[in-house]
């Protein structure tokens, strides 16, 4: 029987704080957001979402894909004990990146409470224990010093 490819066929994963979940188009608030945060146009760039419209076509073209074609792909990061949406995580297959890539943004005011870094750890140990990867790369910019850190902390 063939299963229909929906991002409820895909794995969630929790950490004490966390539910780190497939992002699909309920997302597309949280999507438009972060992408349109100040250091998220600073660091990773202008993705081109002007509108909510743009957000979930971004999710349609360009997260699900991924995901059901790999299995992994963009998470929402959502708090467990109020349900908010507070940013995004990642593994993700980047254009002119050999192998994949670790991502994380949060939105601003949930910034410095050390999110990023759960979250990134969780799929980090995800990455090499269930999707069996051998290898994990992760770039900032330069200048980028948040980032930088997190990515330290992690092991990179």
């Amino acid at each position: 029987m063939n299963k229909l490819k929906t991002k409820e066929n895909y794995k969630e994963f929790e950490t004490d704080r966390l539910i780190i979940k497939p992002t699909g188009e309920e997302d597309t608030d949280l999507i438009y957001l972060i992408m349109n945060s100040p250091k998220f146009m600073k660091y990773v760039g202008d993705r081109k979402i002007n509108s909510i419209q743009d957000a979930k076509e971004y999710i349609q073209n360009k997260i699900l894909p991924q995901l059901y074609s790999v299995g992994y792909s963009n998470y929402s990061m959502i708090i467990k004990k109020n349900g908010e949406k507070i940013g995004i995580c990642g593994l993700y297959h980047r254009e002119g990146i050999e192998g994949v890539d670790l991502g994380f943004g949060l939105l601003p005011e949930y910034e410095g409470f050390g999110y990023a870094y759960e979250a990134s750890r969780q799929l980090v140990n995800v990455a090499f224990n269930e999707f069996r990867f051998q290898e994990i790369k992760a770039i900032t910019a330069k200048e980028n010093y948040a980032s930088q850190k997190l990515l330290e902390r992690l092991g990179f």
